[in-house]
């Protein structure tokens, strides 16, 4: 398991994956050179890792060699991340509604929080405008009744 989180810890071979999966299809080593703005050797080398652990298949025509994406090899790390992106939802000492992720330390846990907090703000905020909206008709309502009743307009 450590092989393909040492495989996936290099960033040049993550960047390599996205270009792979944004072409929907494949990709020459040319191509990827042009798109990361790195020597050709360097690339080869890492499609070679990549190559090495099924994350990558090749298809050569000519001297030419096409790279597609095979993320088959990614459900294992799908499998393994799934415990630390399981959301706990609680409440905050002031009766707010929070959510947790495992990884609150980490930049997804970061942005994924704020993301929360941000959509739990727009939330309370759109739902006590709506009391105060409520509460405000129902005060007009209270106030023109009686002169409805009496026949006052």
């Amino acid at each position: 398991m450590a092989d393909i989180f040492d495989v996936l810890a290099d960033g040049t071979r993550r960047e390599i994956l996205r270009q792979l999966l944004e072409s929907r299809g494949e990709l020459a080593v040319g191509d990827l050179v042009n798109e990361l703005g790195i020597a050709q050797p360097t690339v080869s080398k890492h499609l070679k890792v990549l190559r090495e652990h099924g994350l990558v298949g090749v298809r050569e025509e000519g001297q030419h060699r096409y790279y597609h994406l095979d993320a088959s090899p990614l459900e294992e790390v799908e499998v393994w991340l799934e415990p630390f992106t399981d959301f706990t939802v609680g409440k905050d000492e002031n009766g707010a509604t929070t959510v947790y992720a495992a990884w609150a330390g980490a930049e997804f846990g970061d942005r994924l929080g704020r993301t929360a907090a941000d959509t739990a703000n727009a939330a309370r905020v759109a739902f006590e405008t709506a009391q105060e909206k409520i509460e405000g008709a129902r005060q007009r309502v209270s106030e023109k009744l009686p002169k409805l009743r009496k026949g006052d307009s």
